[in-house]
């Protein structure tokens, strides 16, 4: 009998090639479709093409509410942004796949988990580093890290022919041959005339997920976030107060993916640098999860004591670079996110963004656990401050400068 492989199967260019080449190469591939709420696929067809260019089994795994619950919800609570921007929509969703692989690769007895990240991306190292945490016996395929596989596909027009002779559809074309990855987070763009950072890539792309901002509507529409300890647990679409009962991960993602969306939030083009060293240009969109980080920083800004929330940030480019690299399972990120936990135990309330024309302003938030106090805030007299007792805090806080200053004058 031949040896089984799981292969993360997308459905795509690279992985829908990887069914034939795996074929030829002896293996009887079970293909693995990981269901991350992907908001452009149709999942039976493309379980229908993996049977139908001969996988031994082709299944989905649903792991939707995982991905949001354990994966983005954490992230989205560390603020964590790669490079201040990216909100790693993508690299969130990688370690949860070999999960979800490796689980499959039990089932069936494999051998190996096969994968179609290029040998030049952070995409095999996210699988790879997940791999090796949870199954480090296991071996690990990568065709694009093999010589024999480069030279027979040396770029996606050897492709797109293999799967032309194959009658294989795929969704890139020789004119329009940009990658895009998508889940319910986001939607990558990538490849094709996007390599040129000159090259406007918006007029490029068919956008999955948003209308452009010029296109939005003329009036903003209002939308109510309700966190519980940091984590979103229910929205309402019409800005007025969020239902008694709780929404689910998924449910709550995909409602704001069609609010936001259909108000032209969360596009960026950016270039960034990838974990192997080269820099490479990405246009992303991901309208939910934007709302989600700005109503929940919002939140913060009510219930965080000032010293923790600086020290959160202080750490959150760290963790978003933990993620984006694919150090996942790791001592230091259980120890950070169960920092992270305790840190957000007060980060409740709701808060009402105002959505229009590609923007997301706070327009109220709440919460039960404020820390702002409107008597001591305000500029009129009142609350337990008084403004005397600020004479001795700035004399014992400049002293080191007067000390300073008297030794050492500076120039001006």
């Amino acid at each position: 009998m031949a040896d089984s492989v799981v292969l993360a199967y997308s459905g795509g260019l690279d992985t829908s090639v990887l069914v034939g080449w795996l074929m030829d190469e002896g293996y009887d591939v079970h293909c693995l479709y990981v269901d991350l709420g992907q908001p452009c696929e149709d999942r039976e067809a493309i379980l229908k093409k993996a049977r139908d260019i001969g996988a031994a089994s082709a299944e989905i795994a649903d792991v939707q509410n995982e991905l949001c619950r354990d994966f983005a919800f954490p992230v989205l609570q560390w603020q964590a942004r790669y490079e201040n921007i990216y909100l790693l929509g993508t690299s969130i969703a990688r370690p949860l796949i070999a999960k979800a692989c490796l689980q499959r690769a039990r089932e069936v007895g494999a051998v190996a988990f096969v994968h179609g990240a290029t040998g030049k991306g952070n995409d095999q190292c996210r699988f790879q580093l997940a791999s090796d945490a949870l199954e480090p016996r296991l071996r690990v395929i990568a065709p694009w890290r093999i010589e024999a596989f480069r030279q027979k596909f040396p770029g996606r027009k050897e492709m797109l022919e293999y799967c032309a002779q194959k009658n294989i559809p795929v969704k890139a074309t020789a004119s329009k041959p940009y990658s895009s990855d998508e889940n319910c987070l986001h939607i990558s763009y990538e490849a094709g005339k996007l390599e040129d950072p000159a090259v406007d890539g918006i007029p490029i792309i068919d956008f999955g997920m948003t209308v452009s901002p010029q296109e939005a509507p003329d009036q903003e529409e209002y939308v109510t976030i309700r966190f519980e300890s940091g984590v979103p647990v229910a929205v309402s679409a019409d800005g007025s107060q969020p239902a008694s009962v709780n929404n689910s991960p998924i449910d709550i993602v995909k409602s704001l993916n069609e609010i936001g969306g259909r108000n032209g939030i969360g596009r960026i083009d950016v270039v960034e640098n990838r974990f192997v060293g080269m820099k490479s240009r990405g246009v992303y969109e991901a309208p939910g999860m934007t709302c989600l980080y700005t109503a929940h920083q919002a939140l913060e800004q009510l219930t965080l004591d000032r010293d923790l929330v600086h020290l959160r940030d202080r750490l959150s480019p760290e963790v978003a670079e933990m993620v984006y690299y694919g150090f996942w399972y790791c001592a230091k990120m259980d120890a950070l996110m169960a920092f992270i936990r305790e840190a957000q135990a007060p980060v409740t309330g709701e808060v009402t963004l105002g959505l229009y024309k590609g923007n997301a302003r706070v327009t109220s938030r709440t919460s039960p656990n404020s820390l702002y106090d409107e008597a001591i805030a305000s500029m009129e007299s009142g609350g337990d401050y008084n403004q005397t007792d600020a004479e001795g805090f700035l004399r014992i806080t400049g002293l080191p400068l007067r000390v300073q200053g008297g030794v050492r004058p500076r120039t001006y």
